[in-house]
C-alpha cells in the first residue's frame, strides 16, 4: 500500500509540474450570449451568422454581427530551473543533509552478527504444556 501511495504521489507531482510549465490557448465562439464552439488545439468553427451584409453601391454596413470570438491564453512558467548556487546556505545545508540521510536509509546491514551463537538453548526435560495439560485451542 505504501509503494502504491508513493507512486501515486510521484505521478501527481509530475503532472502538476507538467501542467504549470505548459502554455496553451482556448478559442471560443459566441453567438450573442450563447457559447457555440470552443477548442484547445485548433481554430473554432463559426456558426455562419457572423457574415455582415454590405451594400455594394454605398459601402455601408446594414447589419451588425452578433457573433464574437474570444481567445483565452494561459502562459506557462519558464523559470523552473533554479541552480544550486542561487540557494541560501541554510537551504543548501538542508538539501545536502536530506539527500545524505535519504540515501543512507536503504543501505543494507553489513554484518550478520548473531549474538547468541555461542550459547546453546536450554535442555527441556519435559514439555511444560503436556505436564500441566494446558493447551491453546
Amino acid at each position: 500500500m505504501k509503494k502504491l501511495a508513493h507512486k501515486f504521489v510521484s505521478v501527481l507531482m509530475a503532472v502538476v509540474v507538467l501542467l504549470t510549465t505548459m502554455s496553451f490557448s482556448i478559442d471560443m465562439h459566441y453567438c450573442g450570449d450563447m457559447l457555440v464552439d470552443f477548442s484547445i488545439v485548433e481554430q473554432v468553427k463559426s456558426c455562419g451568422m457572423e457574415k455582415v451584409e454590405t451594400d455594394c453601391d454605398n459601402l455601408n454596413i446594414t447589419q451588425k454581427s452578433c457573433c464574437t470570438d474570444t481567445q483565452l491564453i494561459v502562459d506557462g512558467v519558464d523559470n523552473m530551473k533554479i541552480s544550486f548556487d542561487q540557494l541560501s546556505f541554510n537551504q543548501q545545508l538542508f538539501v545536502t543533509s536530506f539527500t545524505y540521510s535519504y540515501l543512507n536509509l536503504y543501505r543494507g546491514i553489513e554484518s550478520n552478527k548473531i549474538s547468541f551463537k555461542d550459547y546453546p538453548p536450554p535442555f527441556v526435560k519435559q514439555d511444560v504444556q503436556v505436564l500441566h495439560q494446558t493447551f491453546l485451542i
